[in-house]
């Protein structure tokens, strides 16, 4: 029957042995009451109740209950939800984006499991998720082998209801399992916010379909692991350094392979002009200008990121893609001194280009794979640094060389609108990370406070 006469009361405490709380509403005169161990719970229940009385749902005088919640449908779990949240943000995501949530998606869902027989190996469970369940097409739409489907059953049975979560302690607990790593120790504290910032995000769009009334995360006081924003002065080479490692890159993998030689110029456009890696591995012969002459130009408007296959819609290892956080069809052009026009013009002349016009190829014509870059660089420090800089951060990684660059930009006294335009950053960010002091500037700045003083001995 339709009741036209349904009140929904509020929560009210019971001061039992164990704390429960009531919600208590009345359909045709009839009292009705349900008891839960949580407010939290006892709220998201009455945001039912409230939802189905204002979009004028049937309630039954016998169960008290709306059409829908009487027929008891079984509560939506976290790993269903979870492919739910899968597919709607997929479509839209960048390659590592999708990584990313896939990753948190997977430390959510392996704390949201009950104890429950037959459970398989914590290691099963993880490549299941990350290598099936949430990657598209999914685990319905294509082959599965038997043991991954056997696992992804279990998990399904076992996974905890979504309404959980509406516990802050639940919540709280979840959020705390990001802070540890598979070995036992503290994870990094970048890896636990990114994780966050996909639960928080999958929350709200629990919101969205009506789950809860409001993000159950805003209840939880948890302390975010701060993030240090600023890049390690240790990292940064001077130009004597720099100019080192690039020549110690052309010695890599003997001369006739030119495993290295090939490289120079990908480590030379980072430096010279503080690209991204994924914005060199992309540079075309159209993207530059390279007069005989002076300076010369690059126009950014490509990047070719190093992914992993599941994570592209192409199906290739690096994505096809514009700048980063800027719009598809958004150019930038850098200024780049004579050195590096020097440096890119004798490559077209020994290396030619791929047969799309890209700069920097493998040997078989493919995109530069991120991993034989870094194998390059790292035997380049090798041959380029004494051993205790070989030890140090000093250049550990290719995207060193563009914060050499930027800072150098910055200690030059270049204007920081100027530089931030060339390096695709705000000024703000700029500021934050890379107004740092070259390697040795401290014993230039103390040579010239010493030689101040000693003018008044």
């Amino acid at each position: 029957m339709k009741s036209l006469d349904v009140k929904i009361w509020g929560v009210r405490k019971r001061a039992t042995k164990r704390p429960s709380y009531d919600v208590r509403w009345s359909v045709a005169g009839n009292v009705f009451s349900e008891s839960f161990r949580t407010k939290a719970l006892a709220d998201h229940y009455r945001a039912k109740l409230l939802r189905a009385a204002r979009e004028g749902e049937e309630f039954d005088s016998e169960t008290g209950l709306p059409g829908a919640m009487a027929e008891k449908p079984a509560e939506l779990t976290w790993y269903a939800f979870a492919l739910r949240y899968l597919a709607m943000k997929w479509p839209h995501a960048a390659p590592n984006t999708r990584d990313g949530i896939n990753e948190s998606l997977t430390s959510v869902t392996l704390a949201m499991l009950d104890d429950r027989p037959g459970r398989p190996a914590d290691d099963v469970l993880r490549k299941s998720l990350r290598n099936w369940a949430f990657v598209l097409p999914g685990p319905q739409d294509r082959e599965v082998p038997t043991d991954v489907a056997n696992t992804l059953h279990w998990v399904a049975k076992s996974s905890r209801t979504l309404a959980y979560l509406a516990d802050p302690v639940n919540a709280r607990e979840v959020l705390d399992s990001f802070k540890i790593r598979l070995d036992g120790k503290a994870a990094a504290a970048e890896t636990v916010r990114r994780k966050r910032r996909t639960f928080v995000n999958a929350m709200h769009y629990a919101v969205d379909l009506g789950e809860f009334r409001e993000n159950p995360l805003s209840a939880v006081r948890w302390q975010k692991p701060k993030v240090s924003s600023e890049v390690d002065p240790r990292v940064v080479a001077n130009p004597q350094q720099a100019r080192s490692l690039l020549h110690a890159v052309s010695y890599v993998g003997g001369y006739n392979r030119a495993r290295g030689r090939r490289l120079v110029g990908l480590f030379a456009c980072m430096y010279f002009a503080g690209l991204r890696p994924a914005e060199a591995v992309g540079l075309a012969e159209p993207d530059l200008t390279l007069p005989e002459q002076g300076w010369g130009t690059v126009v950014l408007h490509r990047t070719r990121p190093s992914v992993g296959k599941q994570w592209t819609d192409s199906g290739e290892s690096h994505d096809d893609r514009g700048l980063k956080n800027r719009p598809a069809e958004d150019v930038r052009r850098v200024p780049i001194p004579p050195r590096l026009v020097s440096v890119l013009r004798e490559h077209l002349d020994t290396f030619g280009t791929a047969t799309d016009g890209r700069l920097f190829y493998s040997e078989g014509g493919g995109v530069v794979a991120s991993s034989t870059y870094w194998r390059a660089w790292q035997e380049s420090r090798l041959l380029a640094l004494p051993p205790a800089a070989v030890a140090s951060p000093l250049a550990r990684r290719p995207y060193d060389l563009r914060h050499s660059a930027l800072s150098t930009w910055l200690n030059a006294g270049v204007d920081p609108t100027e530089v931030a335009e060339r390096a695709g950053n705000s000024v703000e960010v700029l500021l934050g990370r890379y107004a740092k002091c070259l390697d040795g500037r401290q014993e230039v700045a103390n040579r010239r406070i010493e030689d101040l003083l000693s003018e008044y001995d």
